[in-house]
């Protein structure tokens, strides 16, 4: 059998913050179930721990605030060292510098003062979690997600904790341990203790390892999770085990039944176009480039990022349309892509299967005559109608190609001209042609 937390664990796994944690409408607006019903909801640390908190793992104490001020007064309210922890959906907080440890409440503010100033991966901080600092003696790891090729959950157990799971896999794999409970009946308790002597966990602390396994699987099931994790699982200098981070993204086709955790759905308007394009059932991925990319068909929109870079540019996106793109859907895609103040050119590579080349053309057609854009479009017809296309758009400011290369050259080109036109214009559109030198 696997111990209980002792009470005074189960005392530290308390989370001051106001339940349930419902977004404000700064974050989430209220008409937009569509949106909620088909995207993925990843929770923030602080929700995630609240889950944790309730199946009984013990937490470090905390407490959420949204502006410097609140973060002092949490740390004070705390006492003695803290950690300030940005909170957005975004791994590599860390790194970029969205953790930070203070001794006193005066640092605490000045840490929160920063960090919520700051963009990690695309994505403001608009909150912080202020949780009293733990005393580590050692890490671990410690997730929960499916495992497609055997078709049930697998658990992960790791005494490398603290850093990104994918690279202790790829340089040290011996140092995970892994399990595949029946999805019928559970992590078992004999399961929960032989992945905790196969990843080594020190004798001491196996119990309540086993234990927090054991409750955390409750957690992914109970949730209908695509991943729970804690990393790192501290093992602190008394002895005790304590939830040093939490992670979990839930199944979107569940939401039915989570109502709880729909609630808790958050959608920042760093995220607002990524949300839009998936409501309307695009692949969407938001990039760091410059040149927005369109295209239907995940294998051609990968390879026109390829021949983006090849031609020495960066894709600002990656959007495919699917297969059958009407007039409507193409506009929303062009819209979505435009909405992005970083990209300086678009390509739109189309190949004609069953998306017509004439009712995409029809769609580009109906943005740049309703809301002319901002900067150069290169376009890439070929496949089923895609004379027919390219006739309707002869005439039209922008400028069509014959082959991918060559479309991708252009639109490197065309973005690198838009960057260096200062407050004015983007260079003037034609239609065919060798592309212009630069100097």
């Amino acid at each position: 059998m696997c111990g209980h937390p002792s009470a005074a664990a189960r005392t530290r796994a308390r989370v001051v913050f106001p339940l349930p944690v419902v977004p404000t409408t700064e974050t989430r607006r209220t008409d937009r179930d569509d949106i909620l019903g088909r995207t993925p909801v990843k929770l923030h640390e602080y929700q995630a721990k609240q889950l944790l908190a309730r199946a009984g793992i013990p937490i470090p104490e905390g407490r959420l605030a949204t502006t410097h001020e609140e973060a002092e007064a949490a740390a004070r309210a705390l006492g003695g060292t803290v950690v300030v922890k940005a909170q957005v959906h975004a791994g590599g907080r860390g790194k970029a510098g969205g953790i930070k440890v203070a001794k006193t409440p005066a640092e605490a503010r000045e840490h929160a003062s920063t960090i919520l100033h700051m963009q990690i991966k695309g994505l403001r901080v608009r909150k912080v979690l202020v949780e009293r600092g733990a005393q580590i003696a050692s890490e671990l790891y410690l997730g929960i997600t499916l495992d497609r090729d055997r078709r049930r959950p697998v658990v992960m157990l790791s005494t490398v904790g603290g850093i990104d799971i994918e690279e202790v896999a790829e340089k040290e794999p011996e140092k995970i341990a892994r399990g595949w409970p029946d999805p019928l009946v559970g992590l078992l308790p004999y399961q929960a203790r032989a992945l905790c002597f196969d990843a080594g966990v020190p004798a001491a602390q196996r119990n309540a390892v086993a234990d927090i396994a054991a409750r955390l699987y409750g957690v992914y099931a109970r949730t209908d999770a695509m991943l729970v994790e804690i990393n790192p699982l501290f093992i602190q200098t008394d002895g005790s085990v304590l939830a040093g981070d939490a992670k979990l993204d839930m199944d979107d086709n569940a939401l039915f039944r989570q109502t709880e955790l729909r609630d808790w759905k958050e959608i920042s308007p760093d995220e607002e176009v990524e949300e839009r394009a998936r409501a309307l059932g695009f692949s969407f991925v938001q990039l760091d480039g410059d040149v927005g990319i369109i295209g239907n068909g995940a294998g051609l929109v990968m390879a026109t990022l390829d021949a983006v870079q090849r031609a020495g540019g960066h894709a600002a996106n990656f959007l495919d349309v699917g297969g059958g793109a009407k007039e409507s859907v193409v506009r929303s895609a062009l819209e979505i892509v435009l909405a992005n103040p970083k990209v300086k050119s678009v390509l739109i590579n189309i190949f004609g299967g069953i998306t017509r080349g004439d009712e995409v053309a029809k769609g580009i057609l109906s943005v740049i005559t309703t809301h002319p854009p901002s900067v150069p479009l290169v376009i890439r017809l070929s496949g089923t109608e895609a004379e027919a296309g390219r006739k309707l758009l002869e005439g039209a400011k922008l400028v069509s190609k014959a082959t991918m290369d060559e479309a991708a050259t252009e639109a490197v080109q065309r973005a690198a001209e838009t960057r260096g036109v200062a407050g004015g214009s983007p260079p003037a559109m034609r239609t065919g042609g060798s592309p212009p030198a630069i100097s």
